[in-house]
C-alpha cells in the first residue's frame, strides 16, 4: 500500500514538473506542424530555397495577437529545440515568422544542415504541449 503511494506521489511529481518545462499556452490536442519542403534528404543546388510550413489543427496568428489555438512560426536550423518554458531565442539559428509566415526565403552555405519548426504563442514561447516538427536534413552544393 505504501509502495502505490510512493509511486503515485512520485508520478505527481513528475506530471507536475513537465507541466513547469511548457509554455503557459495551451495547444489543441492533435495538433501538428511540419515542413512541406523540403523533404528530409533533399540536396539543393546553390544555397537559396523556401522552406513551406505546414500546421494542422491550430491557426497561424502574429506575434502579440493572443488568440486561443494559434501561434506562428520559428525555424531552427543546425540546432536542438530550446528549452519549452522559455522565449524562442532569436538567431540565426532561430528564425521567428512572427508577422504569421508560412513560407520563408532563406539562405545556406554549403554542407549539411537541420531544419526543424517550434510553434511559438504571441509572446514567442512554446506552448503546452509544444508543438513541433520532425527534424529533417538537407544538403547544400
Amino acid at each position: 500500500m505504501q509502495r502505490r503511494i510512493r509511486l503515485a506521489a512520485i508520478g505527481a511529481l513528475f506530471l507536475a514538473s513537465a507541466q513547469v518545462l511548457a509554455g503557459p499556452t495551451p495547444s489543441p490536442p492533435g495538433a501538428e506542424t511540419y515542413i512541406i519542403w523540403p523533404a528530409d534528404g533533399t540536396v539543393i543546388t546553390g544555397g537559396k530555397l523556401w522552406v513551406r510550413m505546414g500546421l494542422r489543427n491550430m491557426g497561424v496568428c502574429p506575434k502579440g495577437v493572443n488568440v486561443p489555438n494559434t501561434g506562428h512560426h520559428h525555424l531552427l536550423i543546425d540546432t536542438d529545440l530550446p528549452p519549452m518554458d522559455q522565449e524562442i531565442p532569436s538567431d540565426r539559428n532561430h528564425l521567428h515568422f512572427g508577422a504569421g509566415e508560412t513560407d520563408a526565403r532563406i539562405e545556406l552555405p554549403p554542407g549539411k544542415h537541420t531544419l526543424q519548426l517550434l510553434l511559438g504563442d504571441f509572446n514567442h514561447v512554446p506552448h503546452n504541449p509544444p508543438v513541433y516538427s520532425k527534424k529533417i536534413t538537407i544538403i547544400v552544393k
